[in-house]
């Protein structure tokens, strides 16, 4: 089962997780779609890179789409790594978690300002990983550390 993760790569931080779910993908069943790149919209016309860039977007092989944490949740599960997150799902969990996560989406940049000293990067240097899992991404032509 492929599941397309549809990802800002102007945003270090969302760079840096699709980086490591790039490297825990051994088995090739994530692809990367990097909302930004310009051909975006012709190549997913029923993704609206504006809808994608507030809430994180996924699709499954059958046309299923998730929204949010559903998406980081099926995404981490398919390449066998960070069980925990498994408990954003929960009842009562959930609820907490998807608001939480619709704050942070809101103010990505900021955080990423943050975090990692950086609040965007240009497009042309974070280039969309597609279905290689061991490509590298390039913040200001600086490998980006996963920690």
């Amino acid at each position: 089962m492929i599941f397309t993760l549809f990802y800002d790569g102007r945003c270090p931080l969302c760079v840096a997780e699709m980086k490591q779910l790039m490297q825990a993908d051994h088995q090739g069943l994530l692809r990367f779609e990097d909302i930004m790149q310009p051909d975006f919209t012709a190549r997913y016309p029923h993704i609206v890179p504006e809808k994608a860039s507030a809430i994180l977007h996924g699709q499954q092989e059958d046309g299923t789409l998730l929204l949010g944490l559903d998406v980081t949740e099926l995404a981490w599960r398919s390449v066998g790594q960070k069980r925990w997150i498994r408990l954003l799902r929960w009842p009562g969990i959930r609820i907490v978690a998807d608001f939480c996560y619709r704050i942070f989406a809101k103010h990505r940049y900021r955080f990423s300002a943050l975090l990692t000293g950086q609040a965007q990067c240009e497009a042309c240097t974070c280039p969309a990983p597609r279905k290689k899992p061991q490509a590298v991404l390039y913040l200001q032509s600086r490998p980006l550390k996963v920690r």
